[in-house]
């Protein structure tokens, strides 16, 4: 028969959902803290608890080994440490079992008490977190608890969670005890508990009802692309075949849109396009636009701009190209990626017509001299507000072509001219820069933004040494302040000196490390001297005496030579290398420009690159006196 420590143990174990090891630990633990608060045993003397599935407890307490006793608490005899411990010796501590009282006391029955609801808390907030952040981008579904202005309360089970007001489907209406099926879109650790975060409005959410309701995205037979959402209004969603014979399009509709109708159904009857995805920009495009139809297209890709795309649409479809309030035009551009300029092709046509004076739409008048003078008696007729019938729209549209392929060819020359520029003062640029990111420099946030098709800072300096205007151009056009291009130029100049310095130090540590054993020379020449000085003044006290033919030449001749000779070189060793008095000048220059801008840059050795980076202090309407990494 079960006893009752047995079935109390089950029954936390059951009702907590709690791992038997946990529990037990916390009951150790609980026991553990209440001994030491009964027995006054110290925090630094170690106690340990053992406890059994009968319920048995054993505690034990460290002891040091002794031949007799003087405290019970902290010694133990030798006799009675070796039936524990055979190999004890004395002076070791080892752990001895210990005997306790029946119960403990009151206060450290309640110790032992908060002890056990402590760590099982615990234990279960950091179960509860660990089930749900293995869940994070699955769908769940709960009942609403409670609804605010700010927010939705859900139970899922065991966890609630949060549903905040950006993340609801615009126009829903919650009430409490209603089921509710959310994307669990965050896990996050609390204090009290995981803090979960669900969504309705996230694109992700339409993704894991298309897995669940199209079997042929489950099994991978069908790739969803990109998915571009505005929740309760419309979303597009691109997807491709993986396999052969398989309409992607199809799959997902359903027989009879029963699969796409479920999931409108669950999103509020939100409107939901399934396009087909192309590896062709121009046909994706063209089908992202849908239902609007398409007469032409042009692509390009500028270094400012970005990729653009040129939608020539009929009259009748412009406003259906659009959208409401421009809906279907912005969902295009978030499902493709590009940038969607679309006009009419009556727009585009009087564009084009009244540019016609101007290169390079002006040669037209000799190469397509019957579309010109078609094109001005239909122009005329739009103008005077009569109607044009569907043939000549369809002049119109040829004329639109011809002409925007025209200027969308100077565009490109332009283009290319300025990329060419670029490459050429591609060598002047260390290649390191190629690898650094624009966030390295430690310049404002505006500027940073205003930069964000600027790829890297190799690109940044490349841009500013061939194309100073265009990137004036591209800052402004960012929103970036008027002092945007002095703070780059400023951040670069600091760069290219911290590289040249770097440079300097590494070429003098070669001729750092040969100067000793350079040095060794001179002193071998100064006492070549001090011995010809020795010698020296017994021949000038009797120059008489001495036979010049019993002089050998090479005792007359190497010391002038010696002591002429060998003292410049000792005294060019004794100097800094050549390396460094030839950067003696720069080095000076960037110490005073450091000292004169109040130490505001740091020179820190990056270990990812290898190389030395400089740590910039904001300047100008920034807080001073604070490193960037203090400011956050």
């Amino acid at each position: 028969m079960k006893n009752d420590f047995t079935l109390a143990f089950n029954e936390i174990v059951d009702e907590r959902a709690l791992p038997r090891e946990v529990v037990l630990d916390a009951l150790a633990q609980a026991l553990v803290s209440a001994y030491r608060r009964d027995a006054g045993i110290s925090s630094n003397q170690r106690v340990e608890a053992t406890i059994d599935p009968t319920g048995q407890t054993q505690i034990l307490l460290e002891k040091e080994v002794v031949e007799s006793v003087e405290n019970e608490q902290t010694e133990v005899a030798y006799e009675e440490a070796i039936k524990y411990h055979p190999d004890a010796k004395l002076g070791d501590t080892v752990m001895v079992p210990v005997q306790t009282r029946a119960s403990f006391g009151r206060i450290a029955a309640q110790t032992a008490k908060q002890v056990i609801l402590q760590r099982i808390r615990e234990a279960e907030r950091e179960t509860l977190y660990n089930e749900f952040v293995e869940r994070e981008g699955d769908l769940v579904t709960g009942t609403v608890q409670s609804v605010t202005s700010g927010a939705i309360t859900l139970s899922l089970g065991r966890a609630e969670a949060v549903m905040p007001r950006n993340q609801q489907i615009p126009g829903e209406r919650y009430r409490p005890h209603d089921k509710v099926r959310a994307l669990l879109l965050e896990v996050k650790r609390n204090s009290r508990g995981p803090q979960i975060v669900v969504s309705r409005a996230h694109k992700n959410m339409l993704r894991r009802l298309l897995e669940y309701e199209v079997p042929e995205i489950y099994n991978g037979q069908v790739e969803i692309k990109n998915i571009a959402r505005e929740a309760g209004h419309r979303s597009k969603v691109a997807v491709a075949a993986l396999q052969e014979g398989v309409d992607p399009v199809g799959a997902c509709v359903g027989m009879r849109g029963i699969r796409i109708q479920n999931i409108v159904k669950e999103l509020s009857d939100e409107k939901i396009d399934v396009i087909e995805w192309n590896a062709d920009p121009a046909i994706f495009i063209a089908k992202a636009l849908s239902p609007a139809r398409v007469s032409d297209m042009l692509l390009e890709e500028d270094l400012d701009t970005g990729r653009t795309a040129t939608v020539i649409v009929p009259d009748d479809q412009l406003s259906l190209a659009i959208g409401r309030e421009g809906q279907n035009a912005r969902l295009a551009a978030k499902l493709t990626g590009w940038r969607i300029d679309i006009k009419s092709v009556s727009e585009a046509a009087l564009d084009a017509f009244d540019r016609l004076d101007q290169p390079p739409l002006n040669a037209l008048y000799e190469e397509e001299p019957a579309l010109i003078a078609e094109v001005t008696r239909i122009i005329e007729k739009k103008r005077a507000n009569r109607a044009i019938p569907p043939e000549e729209y369809k002049t119109l549209t040829d004329f639109v072509k011809i002409a925007e392929r025209r200027l969308l060819q100077v565009r490109e020359e332009a283009r290319s001219e300025r990329r060419s520029a670029m490459e050429l003062v591609r060598n002047v640029v260390p290649e390191h820069a190629f690898q650094m990111e624009i966030e390295e420099l430690e310049l404002d946030e505006d500027i940073n933004r205003a930069l964000g098709r600027v790829a890297n800072v190799g690109e940044l300096m490349m841009r500013m040494l061939s194309d100073e205007e265009g990137l004036a151009n591209l800052l402004k056009q960012g929103g970036a302040g008027e002092d945007a291009m002095e703070a780059i130029r400023y951040a670069l100049d600091d760069l290219v000196m911290l590289q040249t310095s770097a440079e300097a130090q590494v070429a003098a540590a070669p001729v750092a490390e040969e100067a000793p054993a350079l040095e060794a020379e001179p002193e071998a020449a100064a006492e070549a001297a001090g011995e010809a000085e020795l010698a020296a003044p017994a021949v000038e006290a009797a120059p008489e005496e001495i036979d010049e033919a019993l002089v050998p030449p090479a005792f007359v001749e190497p010391e002038p030579v010696a002591v002429e000779e060998e003292k410049p070189r000792r005294k060019e060793k004794s100097r800094r290398p050549v390396s460094e008095e030839v950067l003696e000048p720069e080095l000076d220059e960037l110490e005073r420009r450091r000292h004169s801008k109040k130490k505001r840059k740091q020179l820190i050795f990056d270990e990812e690159r290898g190389q030395v980076v400089v740590r910039r202090r904001r300047k100008g309407s920034r807080q001073r006196d604070l490193w960037d990494e203090d400011l956050e």
